[in-house]
């Protein structure tokens, strides 16, 4: 026994091997890295996983190929990548409904957000925007708040999917404003949005890049968008807090993930190359063109935004009652 304790301890004094070396980070990457989206392709989370992977491939000296995994709200993407090995060669592209929310909606998800995945960076926020169809006759969400307070439940809100950021936003409103704007849930943005310009619903909370496009027709109309500052692509729209409701805030943030238990050198290494990314100005551009705002921050200052986003969506979907089925 005293002989076996020996060799133990001579074993685990040894220099590390060349394999365990290379998993601490220092070699890494030595092959092209996979960089999964939990949604369709086209989407905004596509689209900015598909600029950041170009870039980043030129700074760790390897392509980065993104592979889409939709389904689940995102669910099972992002539990491929919470099996994978941590070895910085699988990572996700997370949302708001991957990380904090989903797992309220959801009565069996097949991942913990919190203990399955490291945070590596905040890539962009993407601001909702509240829309209304011009035909309805309210300019403001003042008028808004007024017709809704005088004819309780006799508004509906589309948004993009059940549990979706779009979806939370207007419930976030309807807690924050004590009115009762009846949810109507759709498969994707393009239908909902066919059904705002028809009439069938009065609102909608969408992604910012989706109903660009429509709302520079005029086809719809922006009232306001859900993040706290105004955003530069629509500087004479109003936040929705400056417009009645101080506090209010979603932001459908996008961010780098790997599983749980990636190498610390990896992790720094991944988050200063797309750090780095983001400072070229036509980066940025692309970015912005999207709708979104470049972020970058660093893993401590992510994981704490999920976090918040964690406690916030919580306490909304359960006052709500809201369940995915």
């Amino acid at each position: 026994m005293h002989k076996f304790v020996l060799l133990v301890a001579a074993a685990l004094a040894l220099p590390a091997t060349p394999d365990a070396h290379a998993q601490a980070g220092s070699d890494w990457p030595t092959r092209p890295i996979t960089l999964v989206v939990p949604f369709p392709p086209g989407g905004t989370t596509d689209l900015l996983a598909r600029l950041i992977a170009r870039e980043a491939s030129a700074g760790l000296g390897q392509s980065i190929v993104v592979e889409n995994r939709p389904g689940a709200g995102g669910g099972i993407g992002a539990a491929a990548v919470a099996r994978a090995k941590p070895d910085g060669y699988t990572l996700l592209m997370g949302t708001v409904g991957t990380q904090a929310s989903n797992q309220f909606l959801y009565a069996q998800l097949p991942y913990d957000a919190a203990r399955d995945f490291a945070p590596v960076t905040l890539l962009a926020n993407s601001p909702n925007v509240l829309l209304v169809n011009p035909k309805v006759g309210v300019n403001s969400v003042a008028q808004l708040l007024e017709q809704a307070r005088r004819n309780p439940g006799s508004l509906n809100f589309a948004s993009t999917s059940l549990g979706g950021s779009p979806h939370l936003s207007g419930e976030l409103f309807n807690s924050m404003a004590h009115v009762d704007i009846r949810h109507v849930p759709y498969k994707g943005s393009a239908p909902a949005m066919t059904d705002l310009i028809g009439g069938q619903v009065q609102l909608m909370y969408d992604n910012l890049p989706s109903a660009m496009g429509q709302i520079k027709s005029g086809a719809v109309k922006a009232l306001a968008v859900t993040t706290a500052a105004r955003v530069p692509m629509l500087p004479d729209v109003p936040t929705v807090a400056e417009s009645g409701l101080p506090g209010y805030e979603v932001n459908a943030w996008f961010g780098l993930l790997a599983p749980a238990g990636t190498p610390a050198p990896i992790i720094k290494r991944l988050q200063t190359v797309v750090a780095d990314a983001m400072q070229d100005k036509s980066l940025r551009g692309q970015v912005e063109a999207l709708g979104a705002i470049p972020v970058a921050n660093t893993p401590q200052d992510y994981a704490a935004i999920i976090r918040a986003d964690t406690d916030k969506w919580r306490t909304v979907i359960r006052q709500a009652g809201i369940h995915a089925q």
